[in-house]
């Protein structure tokens, strides 16, 4: 049996594309004996880094003598074009298959010279097509004997070991499988792996956003109940875009003020992204009133004024895109409905786990409802975390590609050892491999009693938080800093690689203290580390087998 590099591939979950890889590895390690090593350049615990190797080489195939194979695996259909194989990537862009693996045999053949000063390795190149069938071999651009179609895909193995013969051991072996392991970065620098894993996430959790906007009703009402990280935003962004791509005007709206403000940077310029009330303070203004907002009950007046004024048409929306919904009261919802055209488009997104007020639900009898209870955002040990907080009957299925972190649980008493853990967790997310830039310090209690939010800095980490104001634009200002701090609350509908949830305490874990850490803790894409009280975390661990970290 070929050994495998990196290890611990066979506890790894893959789906999709990335199934294909483990499957092909699977075959590698059973079909090629000892004498071979087989270096995974597409491994979890590297978060999918397909370009770890050099280029695009997806594995690489080592004898005992030190000369190598490098394979290159293409699933699913290819083009044969006057230019030779082909994959089509979508959107008329062709990537042409010869001079990729060209380019990548040709690079690492000279890195390897470097560094083996000069010393002969033998470098050979085989492409794995398993679903293709190559109609004319002759024309494609590469060896017929170094293609393995689906015509011989059983054979993987063997054709291998007729091109590459397992050879006499030699000490050159020793220094190829350093550089190897050197090259794939097998201690994977965390901070390097976080826009892969991002991407990676935003592939694999696409599918809501694909198969709700297939739905043909007439009026369109879909009722997304979804939980955290299951992609509802990313069909929130999918139908504002295709709105404007259709020449529709789209009204995304949502209850969280930094959401609104995190959203509205990132759409395309045409339509309308903002919070409720933003929206109120828009219909007064254009009546030609000024909302007072020192005045005690500002935001229930400001709801009754647009109660008695009309929509005008420039606040009338095609698609109207209604998102953190459990959080939307009641009787508010007809005066959303107000701003939708008779055949508007209408998504009302939830999920009722972050649902943080004690409000009324809003009630939509005879839409269609779509539920989504997989967590493709939040690591494993997280959502297995929550799995034991949550309420019987909520579903929360783990489906992250990424591997993650263990959630680590840090202990304070005094307001000092709260202090000293808070940087004690930033520095473990560092020592991990996180830039501060990829961190969020997320404090458990409000923005007026949070001691973090108080300050400017915490030992060598320069706070960057909002500072409670807008500029005349009616963008959120912050401070300087590169720690992003903020409180649950308010960080809602977003998320960071790694998150320090702090100022966590509570004398009983009851339902709204579960759904606070419930937001808190999805909004870790990579790592989490909760900073505890002593009694918060004793009733925690009533639930959990856990041992936290005292101060």
């Amino acid at each position: 049996m070929a050994r495998i590099v990196p290890d611990g591939w066979q506890t790894m979950d893959a789906i999709g594309a990335m199934r294909r890889e483990f499957e092909t590895l699977e075959s590698l390690a059973q079909g090629l004996p000892d004498e071979y090593t087989v270096y995974h350049a597409v491994h979890w615990t590297n978060i999918e880094r397909s370009h770890a190797i050099h280029g695009e080489v997806d594995f690489v195939i080592v004898n005992q003598a030190g000369h190598m194979m490098l394979i290159e695996q293409k699933c699913g259909p290819l083009e044969e074009t006057p230019d030779g194989l082909a994959k089509n990537y979508g959107a008329g862009k062709l990537k042409s298959v010869p001079a990729q693996m060209g380019r990548t045999v040709n690079s690492l053949r000279g890195k390897l010279a470097r560094v083996l000063n000069g010393a002969y390795i033998e470098i050979e190149h085989l492409l794995y097509c398993p679903d293709y069938l190559c109609k004319t071999p002759q024309t494609v651009g590469v060896m017929s004997e170094r293609i393995v179609d689906a015509s011989r895909r059983d054979a993987l193995c063997t054709v291998i070991q007729q091109i590459l013969p397992a050879g006499i051991a030699d000490p050159l072996y020793a220094q190829v499988h350093r550089f190897l392991c050197d090259v794939i970065q097998l201690e994977a620098d965390a901070s390097a792996l976080v826009g892969q894993a991002k991407a990676l996430v935003t592939r694999v959790s696409s599918g809501l956003a694909y198969w709700a906007r297939q739905i043909d009703m007439t009026p369109f009402r879909l009722h997304v109940n979804g939980t955290a990280g299951s992609g509802k935003t990313q069909l929130a962004l999918a139908e504002y875009r295709a709105a404007m791509e259709a020449g529709r005007r789209p009204l995304y709206l949502c209850f969280n003020r930094p959401l609104a403000d995190h959203i509205a940077a990132i759409v395309p310029a045409g339509g309308v992204v903002c919070t409720f009330h933003m929206l109120c303070v828009r219909m007064v203004r254009q009546s030609g009133s000024v909302p007072d907002f020192n005045a005690a009950m500002a935001f229930e007046q400001l709801v009754n004024a647009c109660r008695e004024l009309a929509v005008p048409l420039d606040l009338m929306f095609d698609t109207v895109i209604i998102d953190e919904g459990q959080d939307i009261k009641a009787e508010w919802f007809e005066l959303i409905l107000r701003h939708a055209r008779d055949d508007a488009r209408i998504l009302w997104l939830e999920d009722p786990m972050q649902k943080l007020y004690r409000h009324a639900a809003v009630e939509l009898p005879g839409w269609i409802r779509l539920r989504a209870d997989m967590n493709f955002r939040s690591p494993r040990p997280v959502v297995q975390l929550l799995q034991a907080l949550v309420p019987d009957g909520v579903a929360v299925v783990p489906a992250s590609p990424v591997a993650g972190h263990d959630v680590e649980f840090l202990t304070y008493e005094t307001g000092a050892q709260l202090l000293d853990q808070v940087k004690e967790g930033v520095r473990l997310c560092q020592l991990a491999g996180f830039a501060t830039t990829d961190i969020a310090l997320l404090s458990y209690r409000g923005r007026d009693s949070s001691r973090i939010l108080s300050y400017d800095q915490l030992g060598s980490y320069a706070l960057r938080k909002f500072l409670g104001s807008y500029d005349g634009e009616g963008r959120p200002q912050y401070s300087e800093g590169t720690l992003v701090t903020d409180t649950v609350h308010r960080f809602k509908g977003q998320s960071a690689p790694a998150v320090v949830m702090a100022e966590i305490d509570f004398e009983m874990l009851g339902d709204d203290e579960v759904r606070r850490l419930f937001v808190g803790a999805t909004r870790a894409s990579m790592k989490l580390v909760l900073v505890m009280s002593e009694r918060a975390a004793a009733r925690l661990l009533e639930r959990l087998d856990v041992c936290p970290t005292p101060a």
